[in-house]
């Protein structure tokens, strides 16, 4: 479903990526591990068109993204991928609702139509009492769901996770997992998740390993 092609990038001397290929699949949960600045957040900016390689494509069901207009990537990104980050980033005035709906609106879902996908996801996530909370009412895990909640509004074929549980315990970092496995099994979403946490990353369907720039 995506797959990277030699993938190439430095930032002036710094030589990031070196020639990273890789395919995700529907349904499947694939584990990107390796220590900080190994490439992995490069990588995953790279595969969700947010950044460009020097060299090297990543095609989407065999179409080339890597050379599409901002325009063309911006749908692309809102239609296709959904993106779960370390720091959660909800708008700390909107609600738990409001936040998961914003790219449903973005994309130009009518209000009930988001609203009920949003409160479906919410209370999927194991949120259902807590629609009308927002951010600062939350505990970390519960906001990262709701981030998680948010990613798949439009129904995204890709998740691209960076750290996700990077600023969570250990009790919360098994539950997110457990869920994102599960959401992939029910649903036939690929999940990239780039980890420094190894134990973490070997429960996945695969776990490749990044260090200096290469696929080991």
């Amino acid at each position: 479903m995506l797959r990277a092609v030699d993938i190439q990038k430095s930032y002036g001397k710094l030589h990031v990526l070196k020639g990273v290929s890789l395919e995700l699949h529907a349904g499947e949960i694939m584990t990107l591990a390796g220590t900080s600045g190994a490439g992995k957040s490069t990588l995953l900016q790279i595969l969700g068109t947010l950044d460009l390689p020097d060299s090297g494509s990543v095609l989407f069901e065999d179409q080339s993204v890597s050379n599409l207009n901002d325009r063309k990537k911006a749908a692309f990104r809102n239609q296709s991928i959904g993106f779960v980050f370390q720091f959660h980033h909800l708008l700390p005035e909107f609600t738990a609702l409001e936040n998961v709906c914003m790219p449903a609106f973005i994309a130009g879902t009518a209000q009930e139509e988001a609203t009920t996908r949003a409160e479906e996801l919410l209370s999927r996530l194991g949120l259902k009492g807590r629609f009308q909370h927002k951010p600062s009412q939350l505990s970390g895990g519960e906001q990262q769901r709701v981030s998680v909640a948010r990613s798949l509004i439009n129904r995204p074929r890709i998740i691209l996770a960076d750290e996700p549980t990077g600023n969570l315990d250990t009790h919360n970092s098994n539950e997110l997992y457990e869920l994102m496995f599960e959401l992939a099994k029910s649903t036939g979403v690929g999940f990239l998740i780039a980890t420094h946490n190894i134990q973490l990353a070997e429960k996945a369907d695969r776990c490749l390993r990044i260090k200096d720039g290469l696929l080991e």
